[in-house]
């Protein structure tokens, strides 16, 4: 069964937002959240406006919006459910942090040349078709602003990532608890270049950050930077 309709990520976050409700000293870019650079690669953003697509929880967005200054972070994110979590936990810190409950594409789609900086965390990146939002993420930046994601390096049971943009069926589940899919973009490092390329944007790099640990389900992180020209 695929649905487009049911909230599949009405679960994710739960257990930790009934036990944690602090804004976190740090974030990492990796899969693992165990290693590896912390927001400080996004740059200097004291007083810049600054974009997270798919926010989830919030928590990177609070992050930055409490300890790094900028002038306000829109955290969106398409999920009624992480919508309300997100609001629940960190609502009294707008206006510096606003929670924008709608989907990226047609979010940026009506906010050109807003956002200093773009990031998203195995977020609305993975997940949209990137042919729809690379474009649209280009045009909501300002001139010389940046874009960055993390994004599976390959997918979770070790087979490689697509030689082109094409999407997977992985396992999720509807409120009500039963099997479904979503779809998820896991590409190789020429394919992210070549579409950001496409999208017009400049100063493209891509780093590979290995897992940390051991055990099932760890990844490798493709970290990725863009630019809109100037």
């Amino acid at each position: 069964m695929t649905t487009t309709t049911s909230d599949l990520w009405h679960h994710y976050g739960r257990i930790r937002a009934e036990r944690d409700r602090s804004v976190p000293e740090t974030f990492h870019w990796t899969w693992g959240q165990d290693g590896g650079p912390g927001p400080g690669i996004l740059g200097d953003v004291t007083g810049m406006c600054v974009g997270d697509l798919g926010a989830g929880s919030g928590r990177q967005a609070a992050c930055l919006a409490v300890r790094h200054g900028p002038a306000r972070v829109d955290a969106i994110d398409a999920s009624p459910a992480q919508h309300a979590m997100a609001t629940d936990l960190y609502a009294h810190l707008a206006p510096r942090l606003r929670f924008v409950h709608a989907d990226v594409v047609g979010h940026l789609c009506a906010a050109p040349e807003t956002y200093d900086v773009l990031y998203s965390i195995f977020g609305a990146v993975d997940f949209t078709d990137p042919r729809d939002l690379l474009p649209i993420a280009a045009t909501a930046l300002r001139p010389g602003g940046r874009l960055m994601f993390s994004t599976l390096a390959h997918y979770l049971n070790g087979a490689p990532a697509q030689t082109d943009v094409v999407p997977a069926d992985v396992p999720a589940k509807t409120p009500e608890g039963e099997a479904t899919t979503m779809r998820r973009w896991v590409l190789q490092e020429h394919v992210w270049t070549r579409q950001l390329d496409r999208a017009a944007m400049t100063g493209i790099a891509v780093r590979t950050l290995p897992a940390c640990g051991e055990g099932p389900r760890l990844a490798d992180t493709l970290l990725v930077t863009a630019c809109r020209a100037g």
